[in-house]
């Protein structure tokens, strides 16, 4: 399967694969960004894509980024619909208390994950069937 990708930037850079058989696509910032503590900012990858129909793209924030800096993505997952053809922006938190993170044109923010899609049909119904776990909700499972 190949994903279009347009540049809207001239010094954007095409998502990349940091490892052959990874799911997620590097997704590279094209602007710079001081992200004060617990503050959130949109950063712009200067790209747009080309979903395929049946599939979506899910943003996801980079484990590293978490681990080292407390960044992570305000709506995570984002999603980006087959339909859209604008920018791919994203939404970086700084959760780090004391830190300001920087970013730099170039920098990897994000990735981005296709997966296929099933265009379920809400239909209303009058009862649902039972299963094992019923209403069990946050919790239910246990420690």
């Amino acid at each position: 399967m190949e994903l279009a990708v347009a540049k809207l930037k001239d010094d954007a850079v095409l998502p990349t694969r940091a490892h052959e058989g990874d799911a997620g696509l590097d997704l590279y910032a094209c602007e710079s960004a001081h992200i004060g503590p617990g503050e959130r900012w949109g950063v712009g990858t200067g790209i747009a894509v080309e979903i395929p129909d049946g599939h979506a793209g899910l943003v996801l924030p980079r484990s590293g980024l978490a681990r080292e800096h407390g960044i992570s993505l305000v709506n995570s997952p984002g999603l980006i619909d087959s339909g859209y053809r604008g920018e791919v922006r994203v939404l970086l938190l700084n959760t780090d208390p004391a830190e300001t993170f920087r970013v730099e044109p170039g920098d990897r923010i994000a990735q981005l994950v296709l997966t296929p899609i099933a265009h379920a049909e809400p239909v209303e119904a009058t009862a649902l069937a039972d299963s094992v776990r019923g209403e069990g909700g946050f919790g239910s499972s246990g420690r």
